[in-house]
């Protein structure tokens, strides 16, 4: 066991982590730097809705996922399967970016 800050963790040397839709949206949020409310404000959604979402007490439609996915600029087949989209493929597994659309940086 391993002791983090004021959390212990228990895990045997080569698994894999499993992560739940609502750890990967936290870690999509969480790579463009924003917290919740500033993410909440930018996507357009409501601050206890990315809070209920991100800790599992919700289930976010699609059409959620899907804007969640456009502003983090993170695949949405990511998002909800938790696999990497194959390089080279058709791009039904990514979100449909109007042309010339760059994710926000910050």
């Amino acid at each position: 066991m391993t002791r983090v800050s004021h959390m212990t963790i228990s895990y045997q040397p080569g698994t894999i982590p499993q992560w739940t839709i609502a750890d990967r949206l936290r870690k999509a949020r969480e790579m463009t730097g924003m917290d919740q409310s500033q993410f909440a404000e930018h996507a357009g959604l409501s601050r206890q809705g990315v809070n209920a979402a991100e800790r599992g007490q919700s289930t976010p439609r699609r059409s959620t996922l899907k804007l969640w996915a456009l502003s983090t600029g993170v695949p949405i087949s990511w998002i909800e399967t938790g696999e990497a989209p194959s390089p080279g493929g058709d791009g039904a597994s990514s979100v449909a970016r109007p042309e010339g659309f760059e994710p926000p940086t910050f």
